[in-house]
C-alpha cells in the first residue's frame, strides 16, 4: 500500500472517533445515561480546560521527539481502541460520576494526539513540501475523514437491530475499537518516514507567518458547525420529527462534503484558498437559513440542505488546514506544536457550543425524545439554524480581511 492511502486510513480512524464524541455523545449521555443537557455541556467544557494545556503540550512533545512519531501514532490508536468499548458500555449508577469523565479524558486525549500528529506531519507525509502537494495530501486525508464519518454515522443504526439503541451503542464501541487496532497495523509504515525539521515555534514566528489570524479564523469558523453538530440528532428527531433518519442525513451531509473536497482543492490551486472560502461560506449560510424554515416531516428539503451545507463544509475541511500548513512550511516552523494550538482552537469551539446551547435549551424546557412545547422547539430551531448563520457571517468577515494570495503555480 502506498503512502497516501495509509494517510487516508489513519484519517478514517480519527473521523470515525470524532463523530461519536461530538455528535452521538450528547444524545447517548442524555437518553441512555440519564444526564441533563446542562451537565453534559459543563462536562465537555471542563474537558476543554484539560485540552488548554494538553493540546499544545502534545504538539511540543511530537516536535521534541521526532523519532517517536510511530510510538505516538500507536498510542493514539490504543487509546481509541480501549476507550470506545468502555464509553458505550457505561450504564447509569453511582460510579458514573467518575467513569464517564475518566473515559472521555482518555478518548479526547487519544483523539487529540492522533489529530495533531496527522496534521502536524503534513510536510513530512507529503511527497514534496510545496503548496500544491500539501493540498493533494489534504485531499487524500479528508477523503479518509469522509469514509470514517460515513462509517460512524451509519453504524449505530445498523448495529441496533433487535437489541435497541443501547445494544447498538455497545456494538458501536466494539466496532470502533476493532477499527483502531486494524488501522494501527496498516498505517505503521508511514510513520517511519524521516521527519522534516523546522524552527522552534514562537508567537512572533506565528504572527510573521500570518498563522495567528488563521487560528482566530479557525476558532470562529468552527462555532457554526460545532453548534449544528451538537444539536443535529435533536433537530432531526425532535424538530423535524423524522425518527431513524439522522444516520442517512449524516451520511448524505458528509458524503457531499467529501465528494466536494477534490473540486475545492483543484479550485484552490487555480484561484487561491481565500477565494474558495468566499465561494463556500455563502453556501453554508444559505443552508443554515433554510433549515430554520422547513417544517416537520419535510425530509426532501432537509436533504437538499444537507447537500448544500455538506459541500460548503468540504471547503473548510481541505482549505483551512492546508492554508495553515502552507503558512508554517513557508516560514520553516515546527508544525506539530502549531497544530496543537490549532486542535485546541477547534475543540474549544465545540466545547463552547455545547456549553452555551445545551444549558440554554435546558432552560427553554427542551427534553430530547419527549413531547416538547412550541417554545422549546422554537429555541432549538434558533440555536440550530440562526445562531450559526450569524457566526458564519463573522467568519466570512475574517476571510475578507485576509491578504489576497496568488494561485498556486
Amino acid at each position: 500500500m502506498s503512502l497516501y492511502p495509509r494517510v487516508s486510513l489513519y484519517a478514517l480512524m480519527l473521523a470515525a472517533a470524532g463523530i461519536p464524541l461530538y455528535i452521538h455523545l450528547p444524545r447517548f449521555a442524555s437518553v441512555q445515561l440519564d444526564i441533563g443537557l446542562a451537565t453534559i455541556g459543563s462536562l465537555l467544557l471542563a474537558i476543554r480546560l484539560v485540552d488548554l494545556v494538553q493540546d499544545p503540550a502534545i504538539g511540543w512533545a511530537i516536535d521534541r521527539w521526532p523519532r517517536a512519531q510511530a510510538a505516538f501514532a500507536m498510542t493514539a490508536a490504543a487509546g481509541l481502541a480501549i476507550g470506545f468499548p468502555l464509553l458505550f458500555a457505561l450504564e447509569p449508577g453511582p460510579g458514573l460520576a467518575w467513569q464517564l469523565p475518566a473515559t472521555l479524558v482518555l478518548l479526547f486525549s487519544a483523539y487529540s494526539l492522533g489529530m495533531i500528529l496527522l496534521y502536524g506531519r503534513s510536510a513530512t507525509l507529503a511527497a514534496r513540501p510545496e503548496p500544491r502537494e500539501l493540498m493533494t495530501l489534504a485531499a487524500w486525508r479528508e477523503a479518509g475523514m469522509l469514509a470514517g464519518v460515513v462509517l460512524a454515522a451509519l453504524a449505530p443504526t445498523l448495529l441496533a437491530g433487535q437489541g435497541g439503541e443501547a445494544e447498538g451503542y455497545r456494538s458501536f464501541g466494539l466496532l470502533l475499537g476493532a477499527v483502531a487496532c486494524l488501522v494501527a497495523a496498516l498505517s505503521l509504515p508511514m510513520w517511519r518516514r524521516p521527519v522534516r525539521p523546522g524552527s522552534a515555534l514562537s508567537l512572533a514566528g506565528l504572527r510573521k507567518a500570518g498563522a495567528t489570524r488563521l487560528l482566530v479564523l479557525a476558532l470562529v469558523n468552527s462555532l457554526p458547525v460545532a453548534i449544528t453538530s451538537t444539536l443535529f440528532l435533536f433537530f432531526v428527531e425532535d424538530r423535524l420529527q423524522l425518527p431513524g433518519m439522522a444516520g442517512p442525513f449524516l451520511i448524505l451531509f458528509f458524503l457531499c462534503a467529501g465528494l466536494s473536497v477534490p473540486g475545492w482543492a483543484r479550485l484552490s490551486n487555480r484561484i487561491g484558498a481565500r477565494s474558495v472560502l468566499l465561494l463556500a461560506m455563502p453556501l453554508a449560510i444559505l443552508g443554515f437559513v433554510g433549515a430554520g424554515f422547513i417544517g416537520p416531516g419535510n425530509a426532501v428539503a432537509f436533504a437538499a440542505i444537507c447537500i448544500a451545507s455538506g459541500a460548503a463544509l468540504g471547503a473548510d475541511m481541505v482549505v483551512l488546514p492546508a492554508m495553515f500548513s502552507v503558512a508554517l512550511t513557508r516560514a520553516g516552523l515546527n508544525a506539530s506544536a502549531a497544530f496543537g494550538i490549532w486542535s485546541f482552537a477547534g475543540k474549544l469551539g465545540l466545547a463552547l457550543a455545547a456549553f452555551l446551547v445545551l444549558p440554554a435549551l435546558d432552560l427553554s424546557g427542551f427534553a430530547p425524545g419527549q413531547e416538547n412545547a412550541q417554545g422549546a422547539i422554537r429555541a432549538l430551531t434558533i440555536a440550530y439554524a440562526f445562531v450559526p448563520c450569524v457566526l458564519k457571517l463573522f467568519a466570512m468577515a475574517l476571510v475578507l480581511a485576509l491578504p489576497r494570495e496568488e494561485p498556486t503555480p
